[in-house]
This record gives structure tokens, sequence and C-alpha cells, in this order.
């Protein structure tokens, strides 16, 4: 599971315009979604979310997105307490955090457009671990002046990384599995409004 992150990763890349150079920018819950994939006894895919996202891009740039990982829903109340309680572990970290400086980046979105941007530079904050990430976006500026940000392509997440592989172990033989992937496709789309 843990998956998540990635991000995660996510978002970030986005927002180039060169109106976001004047003005903060929030993002829209209700009309986003980052999920990630997990894959059990080998080829049993299931895909999750989380509920809960917040974050901005401030007028200099600056992009941060916070995943509330209690808000992980995979459709099963137990196995959403399994996740968050022996993976997250959100009683000591609540949320994972993704950062990024995009200030190189804006400047080309009109109004209408859409922009690919690759090769973003990113940072995750998850289970107390630092990495760095490289994603690749699609950027959509909307009619209403709405951002919307997607990943171009899944961005993986991989346990050792996060040093969350002991708690999918212990999902493992909770859930009597023989196996739960260690290494997990995160996917989103963001949608940021103007302040």
């Amino acid at each position: 599971m843990l998956k998540t992150f990635a991000t995660l990763g996510l978002s970030l890349s986005c927002f180039a315009a060169s109106s976001l150079a004047q003005a903060d920018w929030q993002l829209e819950n209700d009309k986003s979604q980052l999920s990630f994939v997990s894959i059990k006894k080998g080829s049993v895919a299931e895909v999750h979310h989380f509920k809960t996202l917040s974050g901005t891009i401030s007028d200099q740039g600056a992009l941060s997105i916070d995943i509330d990982l209690a808000s992980a829903e995979t459709m099963i109340p137990i196995r959403n307490e399994r996740l968050t309680k022996f993976v997250f572990e959100t009683l000591n970290y609540p949320s994972a955090v993704l950062t990024a400086d995009l200030s190189n980046q804006l400047s080309n979105i009109d109004e209408e457009s859409i922009h690919i941007i690759k090769g973003i530079e990113a940072e995750l904050d998850f289970h107390g671990q630092k990495k760095a990430l490289k994603i690749d976006v699609l950027v959509t500026r909307l009619e209403n002046d709405d951002l919307t940000v997607s990943s171009l392509q899944p961005v993986i997440i991989n346990s050792k990384d996060f040093e969350v592989t002991q708690g999918i172990k212990k999902l493992q033989e909770l859930a009597k599995l023989p196996s739960i992937a260690t290494a997990v496709p995160v996917t989103f789309t963001l949608t940021f409004s103007e302040d």
C-alpha cells in the first residue's frame, strides 16, 4: 500500500502561467484525486486513493501539497485502519508533503492552453524520510482560469526509500497473503484555483 504518495508526487509540476506569478493558488480537494495501486498475490491489483488533499502554489512559484495519510480509502474499513496504523503510522507521521520550486516553469500557460512539462524536480517528505523525485505532467488552463495538473505517467514509490517495508510485511501477515508489492504506481489529477 504504501504507494501513496508519490504523492504525491505528483502534482507539482505544473502550474506555469504568467498570471501564476501574480497570485497565490489553492488546491481544490473536491476537484482533485491522488490514487495508488496495490498488488497482492503477484497479480491482483486494486486502486485506492486519498480523500483529503491540500496545497498551494505561492506567487513566487513554491509548490506544497499535503496528503492526509489517515484519509486513505481502500474501500475496506479494516484495511484502511491497518494501512494507516502499520504502514503510514499516522500517529507519528500524519501527512506526506510534496514540495517543488516552480519559479522557472511559471511563464507559458495562457488562457485555455495545454502544456506538457517534463522533469520537474520535487521532494517527497513521507514517514520521516525525504526523497527527490522527477515528475512529468500535463497542465491545462481551463475556461474558468483554474489549472489542472495531471501525471503523464505513474510515479513509482518504493517502500525501502521511506522505511515502510516492515509495515507492508505486517499487512501481509495480518491478511494472510503470500505477497504484497513493495513498489507502487501513483497517479494524480490536481486542480488549483486562484486565491
